[in-house]
């Protein structure tokens, strides 16, 4: 491994990183070089606070790269122990991102993925060691993690402040990724998008934003979810959530306020009803998120699909079988004198559709129900809806759909996220061995890192399109199937009423 720091040229001025060795299961050595946190716009502090990302201004002399950049979240949201490691940096410089490559020389022409974290809109980090790649660098891709800006700073409506800024944060990186990845040993024409649960939502929409077109050419949905949030909602719920402390929802009145202020009025905003039950189906519970403002998100993402945007992108999209079941929470005693049939009679699940939920609940009582109806409504039945949808429009056969199955880990179902440690192969890190335990099968992870490996390095992958009898790759026991999936599911999103249909192709 060479001794001398890697140095490479963007636009906007030199930046010099570190030489890092990865040994793979087997043991077998490879070196990448990191680049973190590499500026991709201006600091958003000061009078760019709540603004659009500004480009960012050139820098004189080489610019050491060797620390990850500041992260939005000062503290998890999720607690101290978050099922992802989700580090929090102090500091203003929040648009960053990190670089990681085998071959940091223009003419590599390598594939690259940019993986976007999640944290439902409020929280996350991109320099989670779950995120580093260092077995995509093993395998010949470049690897980019950026920053953005979540939360209200990111999706808070402010009168005066463009709508979506943290939406203007991802093109912004990703337009970065356009300019300067092949200094990196990239393909600006082989870059596929990747995120998880947040992220799953975020590059679903840029999949189906005409903005994005051309930026990408492949989606990979980890967890997708759609939380449509209106202009009115977005509204309403800064007027709210700024009222209390003093001031008018706009640049000046925002900029007023501290950091730790605005934090609050977030809180705010994103408080649970009293009885969540009922609402489950109008909305998943996420208040902060992509605004539909009808110009840079022109709607839902069934309605870009409808549309056909980004019918030309190869996408692999799925979910985990027990994604939200344990997520029941503060309901769970207000479940206690319930059945199934009648807790899921509370949020205006009733008759086959009831049926066929507990059926497929691992557990058969009404915390059991409401957890597996949890995990349909937040995340299964747009993964079911948007590959059905994807998959009757003639032009775009190129979709794949996953379901991971696996419950050997340490809560004994394939909750969220569980699924990353295997597709990022990091089973010996050990923050996820703590997830996953210490017996979890390399064979799954080998055969999850590969398929997404295929779609970043060949925009396929090698199992039959999901529009052929609805094939979905099924990970768990045996290691990999290709069997019909997501039918349950398509069958409950369109039999219970206020669950939206897809609009037709």
């Amino acid at each position: 491994m060479s001794t001398v720091a890697p140095v490479v040229w963007t636009t906007a001025g030199a930046v010099s990183g570190r030489w890092r060795e990865h040994r793979s299961a087997s043991g077998d050595p490879s070196v990448a070089a990191t680049f973190l946190g590499i500026p991709y716009a201006e600091p958003p502090v000061g009078e760019r606070r709540f603004l659009a990302p500004a480009p960012r201004a050139p820098w004189d002399g080489v610019l050491p790269a060797v620390l990850h950049g500041a992260t939005p979240q000062r503290r998890s949201p999720y607690g101290p122990d978050p099922f992802v490691p989700e580090p929090s940096i102090p500091g203003g410089d929040l648009l960053t991102l990190d670089v990681g490559t085998p071959d940091p020389s223009p003419d590599a022409g390598l594939p690259v993925l940019v993986y976007l974290h999640g944290g439902g809109f409020i929280g996350g980090s991109h320099a989670s060691p779950w995120y580093g790649g260092q077995a995509f660098h093993r395998d010949g891709v470049v690897t980019v993690a950026p920053s953005y800006r979540h939360g209200f700073d990111g999706f808070g409506w402010i009168d005066g402040a463009p709508l979506n800024r943290g939406v203007l944060d991802w093109i912004a990186a990703l337009d970065w990724v356009q300019q300067n990845i092949r200094a990196f040993g990239g393909d600006p024409g082989r870059v596929t998008i990747a995120g998880q649960s947040a992220g799953g939502a975020a590059v679903m929409r840029l999949l189906t934003m005409p903005a994005a077109r051309g930026l990408f050419r492949g989606v990979l949905a980890l967890s997708p979810a759609d939380m449509p949030v209106t202009v009115d909602d977005a509204r309403v719920m800064a007027h709210a959530g700024v009222a209390r402390l003093g001031v008018a929802p706009d640049l000046e009145g925002l900029r007023s306020l501290s950091e730790a202020q605005v934090l609050a009025a977030q809180a705010e905003m994103s408080r649970e009803e009293d009885d969540p039950l009922p609402t489950m189906l109008e909305r998943s519970g996420l208040m902060l998120g992509p605004v539909i403002d009808g110009e840079l998100v022109p709607g839902t993402v069934a309605e870009g699909l409808a549309a056909g945007i980004g019918d030309d992108v190869a996408l692999l999209i799925g979910a985990t079988a027990h994604e939200f079941d344990l997520a029941v929470g503060d309901a769970a005693p207000r479940l206690a004198d319930l059945d199934a049939r009648a807790a899921l009679a509370r949020m205006a699940i009733e008759g086959e559709p009831a049926g066929a939920l507990i059926a497929r609940s691992p557990r058969d009582d009404a915390v059991g129900a409401v957890g597996h109806a949890v995990t349909d409504i937040t995340f299964r039945r747009y993964v079911a809806l948007w590959a059905a949808q994807r998959a009757a429009a003639g032009a775009s056969p190129r979709t794949w759909a996953y379901d991971f199955r696996w419950t050997g880990g340490a809560e004994g179902l394939a909750v969220h996220c569980l699924d990353l440690p295997f597709g990022f192969d990091i089973l010996r890190e050990p923050t996820a061995v703590r997830r996953t335990g210490p017996g979890a099968p390399q064979e799954l992870a080998d055969a999850v890192h590969g398929d997404w490996l295929a779609l970043i390095r060949d925009g396929k992958v090698d199992a039959p399109v999901h529009a052929e009898a609805r094939s979905t790759i099924v990970y768990g026991d045996p290691v990999r199937d290709v069997r019909p999936g997501y039918a349950d599911e398509e069958r409950f999103a369109r039999a219970t009423a206020r669950l939206p249909e897809p609009a037709a192709p």
